[in-house]
């Protein structure tokens, strides 16, 4: 027997029960956060915590103790995210549900957040894009084969850093290729220095063992990656059941498989998997993360010349020193260098936009205050 909710996301039978929320990663913590949001307290409406598998517009999927329940948003949460489009119920989050007589269901508050997943969005003027919430470990996903995309890994490792969840890196198909091991090895230490690094072949069930160990704490897991990395392979493997279909690879060894929403899945054993859409284009909100991913490049920064070296053709660059030594690979500060530029520019943008919204408000209360003036005058 199977719950399904309204969106037909499957949900395994013998999770639907009181001791769901417990597997959903739901503690102390997060029942004195649902008790601080509860401020409706109606006899035939009663409230109650739940977390969000699925999402879409003005409504979303959820996971209670009782099982799947579908809630369109309340007014709070629609003023919320009027103010701020980052409030927007999202999958991951955990929200107060309000059950009403009629039968319906909305969501009154979201929980604060631990982690997010936020990327911006590149070349457009919305403040960005919330992917996943209170996870406790983002895996950037790639594969061995036909060519890892080290650029690609860096942007997605500076992402998962920024969300305030623990960053690792997942690298698939290691049985497409040779010498997997000793790829991986080299991989992580430019990109992934300080993160663990897991070696899989998903189809197979190998190299799963420290993941499901993390999910064996409850905890939730995102999967962030482009199309094609073995994203889907890797979700079914870790679910032990097809939740995303695949599909052979094709002439370029890519998954045909691509992933279009954002949903939250149960594993086995408790602990959630968050499988993201593949991504394409990622933009970094801020520059936070891009310290912990070029951790060597900083380092290197301390013995140069010159405080403000921009590690060109400055005289006692240590960096510049690094790569004419064959220590540092040029790619990888060029890919500092862009990275850099682009989380400037996104900090421009956001404190221009934060401006803007500033002068709205004063430019409203000056007009509000005028109109007051106004009216005062023609009563007396």
């Amino acid at each position: 027997m199977t719950f399904r909710s309204a969106r037909d996301a499957a949900v395994p039978a013998h999770l639907a029960s009181a001791d769901q929320l417990s597997r959903l990663g739901f503690d102390d913590r997060w029942d004195h956060a649902f008790h601080e949001a509860s401020t409706i307290h109606l006899p035939d409406a009663p409230a109650f915590p739940a977390r969000v598998v699925r999402t879409d517009r003005g409504a979303c999927d959820t996971l209670s103790a009782a099982g799947p329940v579908r809630a369109t948003w309340g007014a709070d949460v629609v003023a919320a995210v009027a103010s701020d489009p980052l409030a927007v119920p999202s999958t991951g989050d955990w929200v107060r549900v309000q059950a009403w007589p009629d039968g319906n269901h909305t969501v009154e508050a979201v929980l604060p957040r631990r982690t997010a997943v936020v990327r911006a969005q590149v070349g457009g003027t919305s403040s960005g894009q919330v992917l996943a919430t209170n996870v406790d470990v983002v895996a950037v996903v790639e594969g061995l084969y036909p060519d890892p995309d080290l650029g690609r890994i860096e942007r997605l490792m500076a992402l998962a850093w920024e969300s305030g969840a623990q960053p690792r890196l997942v690298l698939t198909k290691g049985d497409l290729g040779h010498d997997a091991a000793e790829l991986a090895a080299e991989i992580g230490g430019q990109v992934a220095a300080g993160c663990p690094v897991d070696v899989t072949i998903a189809h197979e069930g190998e190299g799963l063992d420290a993941l499901r160990e993390v999910l064996a704490d409850r905890a939730t897991l995102a999967l962030l990656g482009a199309s094609g990395v073995g994203k889907s392979t890797l979700l079914n493997a870790l679910l032990g059941r097809e939740a995303m279909r695949t599909q052979a690879l094709g002439a370029v060894h890519k998954g045909r498989h691509t992933t279009v929403t954002r949903e939250l899945h149960l594993a086995p054993g408790g602990g959630a998997v968050i499988d993201t859409p593949g991504l394409r284009s990622v933009g970094l909100q801020g520059g936070e993360g891009l310290a912990e991913v070029f951790a060597d490049i900083d380092g290197l920064a301390l013995d140069c010349r010159f405080s403000d070296c921009a590690h060109d053709r400055e005289p006692g660059c240590a960096v510049q020193a690094a790569i004419d030594a064959g220590e540092l690979p040029e790619r990888r500060l060029a890919s500092w260098r862009k990275l850099q530029r682009e989380a400037a520019y996104q900090a421009r943008r956001v404190d221009a936009r934060l401006r803007a919204a500033e002068l709205a408000v004063w430019k409203q209360r000056t007009l509000d205050n005028r109109r007051a003036a106004k009216s005062g005058r023609q009563k007396r």
